[in-house]
């Protein structure tokens, strides 16, 4: 059994799997609570895009990421905060083609945990850096929590269980 980035994992006691046909019911039929979806960009309303770069040459990875993305009462993003050459993927407005408008609501990342809201991106948590240098590197505005959001030297530890 593999995962859909062709990864094996394991079947652990409690697991559960269906047919694909069954999964998008589950989706279009807004049968899911919470999505969690990689990502090129997020932007500060929530936009996602995470299916093409829109690179000559780049072959899109076009899949059920719009279904989850419409269908799921919440979507969360894991991604990396920034590129190779240290462009912010959190920006003002998504350059790459979208996946979904105003879809996003959290967005975890190796140097912060952001909240996406309706009064703009609030930042939950930091890994090493200050709020800040986080807003001076991403560019965008960035809000604090009334009460000062955990420094963590750690990432968080990770629950995903490979074969």
């Amino acid at each position: 059994m593999s995962i859909a980035g062709k990864v094996p994992v394991i079947e652990t006691p409690g697991a559960s799997y269906f047919h694909h046909a069954d999964s998008f019911a589950m989706m279009r039929g807004g049968h899911l609570d919470v999505c969690v979806l990689g990502a090129f960009q997020v932007s500060v309303s929530g936009d996602l895009a995470n299916w093409d770069t829109g690179k000559p040459g780049s072959i899109p990875a076009v899949g059920g990421a719009m279904d989850l993305a419409i269908g799921a009462k919440q979507v969360f993003v894991m991604m990396s905060l920034f590129t190779r050459d240290g462009t912010s993927k959190l920006v003002a407005e998504c350059t790459y083609p979208l996946t979904g408008r105003r879809c996003v609501s959290r967005v975890y990342t190796d140097h912060a945990v952001f909240e996406i809201t309706g009064d703009g991106v609030r930042v939950r948590a930091t890994y090493g850096i200050s709020l800040d240098e986080l807003r001076s590197r991403t560019g965008v505005a960035l809000r604090g929590w009334s009460l000062p959001p955990p420094r963590l030297t750690r990432y968080p530890p990770c629950v995903c269980r490979r074969a």
